[in-house]
């Protein structure tokens, strides 16, 4: 009887993990589902599109005039990573033919959202979506990530400031050597400490209203664009 009751749940266990491996998964891993429909809704050419993460999705949401009204798109997708970035960045930058794509990433790299990833392939795969504008005829816009002195929701990560100082030197070497635009965000919003100032950030990574308003003024003065 106990050999049978064995054999009975070593079946059952096959049939069930059989049944796990049939079944396929249907996790959209870099969400390109986010903006499948807006992109299609895109029939001017945008002087540029934000390519980011949560720091540009709430910038779209907060001051969505400031984006009509300089014909901007913001791309930024909450959590994301650059290897999600670098992955969906045909549909959501190089298909809609902008003029520049300005590049906000990284600090979800340094928080390890996706897994543990070196400075180096976080840089990597920044250069690649440049390479990849530039393919297409995009001017890439890099940008200094905001200077973040803790990530809230990674407590144990003690080191972040000087992540963020060592991956905006890459950022910053690699534009200066490819002749590229850069948005320093870092200088706009740090205090004295190096962090970002508490009032244009809640929690040192996400800007308020009064930190993007700041950072827009700059990145028009990048992009040579005159304020209205």
């Amino acid at each position: 009887m106990k050999k049978l009751t064995s054999i009975l749940i070593l079946s059952l266990a096959f049939v069930f993990t059989l049944g796990a491996q049939n079944k396929l998964p249907d996790k959209d891993w870099a969400n390109f589902g986010r903006y499948k429909n807006a992109n299609e809704q895109v029939s001017t050419r945008p002087v540029a599109v934000l390519m980011g993460d949560s720091i540009t999705d709430g910038w779209a949401r907060m001051d969505s005039t400031f984006f009509e009204t300089y014909n901007l798109v913001g791309r930024g997708i909450s959590g994301q990573v650059t290897s999600h970035m670098l992955v969906r960045f045909r549909r959501d930058v190089v298909d809609l033919h902008p003029k520049y794509v300005v590049i906000l990433a990284g600090i979800n790299d340094i928080a390890r959202n996706n897994g543990k990833i070196e400075l180096e392939n976080t840089m990597g795969n920044i250069i690649s979506m440049c390479e990849i504008a530039k393919a297409n005829k995009i001017k890439p816009v890099l940008c200094t990530m905001v200077p973040a002195d803790h990530i809230q929701w990674r407590p144990a990560l003690t080191d972040a400031k000087d992540q963020v100082a060592a991956l905006n030197a890459l950022i910053k070497d690699y534009a200066a050597k490819n002749h590229l635009k850069v948005v320093d965000y870092t200088a706009l919003m740090a205090d004295e400490t190096g962090g970002t100032r508490k009032d244009l950030s809640n929690d040192s990574v996400h800007p308020t209203l009064d930190g993007y308003k700041l950072m827009e003024a700059e990145l028009l003065r990048v992009l040579g664009i005159k304020a209205k």
